[in-house]
Order: structure tokens, then C-alpha cells, then sequence
């Protein structure tokens, strides 16, 4: 049987968004395959967590299109944009606090793609007048980041109720970030 090299990539990142120092051996038991297996496939623990930034970036993109960030309002398209990241949180989980991926002068470019799409949803919202202009499109990117990867470990850890996940994020989110009219 053919390995599912996706899936296998979502158990690693299952696991070590829990467990980041977990062990190749620890990888390859969550994702139910041999060691060996695990090897031939991904030299080391850098050729894997560099293969899970790049499914990351791949996912996170694929969900950007899916929630149509141009339709609607800047409100309405983030709200969209959380339940489509929603199937990969756990997988941002890890990568946002992985540090070796953003260090040095190897940077995946796609963050920065990531990172433009989200700031010009912000910058729209911010331009028709739903979006406080007092924080940054960059602070509100991270924000949004961190608030999907946080409310993904306590989905994980049984803090949170899955379906859940959304409401929280958007409202936390939009409850700091909405502009108050007065």
C-alpha cells in the first residue's frame, strides 16, 4: 500500500503541535508507519517540518481562495477565511511557533504571499470603515495567526468544543479589531 504522504504530514503536525520536541521514531508511530518509512521520505527532522511548511502554505492558500477574500465585506470574507482554515489548524499551530522556519535567509516566500492576502482583507475592512485603522494590517495578520493556532491547541486539549472554533476566533477578533462608531 502506498503511502499517503499528505496524511502522514498531518499526523507529524498533529503531533508536534503538541509535542515539539517529539522524536522522528514518536513521528512515525502518530502516523502509523515504520521508522524506515519515515526516513526515505524525509532525511531528518528539518526535510520534514521544511515538507510541513510547505503543505501549510499550499493549504493555507488553498483556503484564502476558497473563502473568496474580494466577495462581500472585509467582515464577512475574515469570517469566511477562519472556516476555511479551520480543517488546518493544527498544522499552523506548529508552524507559527516553529522558529527555524523564520530565521535566516531562508524564509519561504509564501509567508509573505499569506501574509498579503490577509493584510489587504484588513487594509479593505480598515478603508471601508469596519476595521479600526488604529492597529496595522501586519498586527491583525499576526493576530489572526496566533488566535487560530491557540484556539487549535485548546481544541486539541479539550479547553475549547470544536464547534466552537469559528465563533471564538471571529469574535474575539473582530471584537478587538471592529472600529466602534460613536
Amino acid at each position: 500500500m502506498a503511502m499517503d504522504r499528505d496524511q502522514v504530514l498531518r499526523d507529524a503536525a498533529a503531533l508536534l503541535s503538541r509535542k515539539s520536541t517529539a522524536t522522528m521514531d514518536e513521528v512515525a508511530r502518530a502516523a502509523g508507519i515504520g521508522r524506515a518509512t519515515l526516513h526515505r521520505h524525509f532525511a531528518g527532522r528539518d526535510a520534514l517540518v521544511r515538507a510541513l511548511e510547505d503543505l501549510g502554505i499550499r493549504c493555507f492558500e488553498l483556503a484564502f481562495d476558497r473563502a473568496r477574500l474580494d466577495e462581500g465585506t472585509a467582515v464577512e470574507a475574515l469570517r469566511r477565511l477562519v472556516a476555511e482554515t479551520e480543517p488546518d489548524a493544527q498544522l499552523l499551530a506548529f508552524l507559527v511557533t516553529e522558529n527555524q522556519l523564520f530565521e535566516g535567509d531562508q524564509v519561504n516566500e509564501g509567508w509573505a504571499r499569506l501574509d498579503a492576502r490577509v493584510g489587504e482583507l484588513f487594509r479593505r475592512g480598515q478603508r471601508e470603515g469596519d476595521i479600526r485603522i488604529d492597529l496595522s494590517a501586519a498586527w491583525l495578520t499576526e493576530a489572526l495567526y496566533g488566535l487560530v493556532a491557540t484556539c487549535a491547541w485548546a481544541v486539541m486539549d479539550g479547553r475549547v468544543a470544536a464547534k466552537d472554533f469559528q465563533y471564538m476566533i471571529t469574535e474575539l477578533l473582530l471584537g478587538g479589531a471592529k472600529r466602534s462608531v460613536e
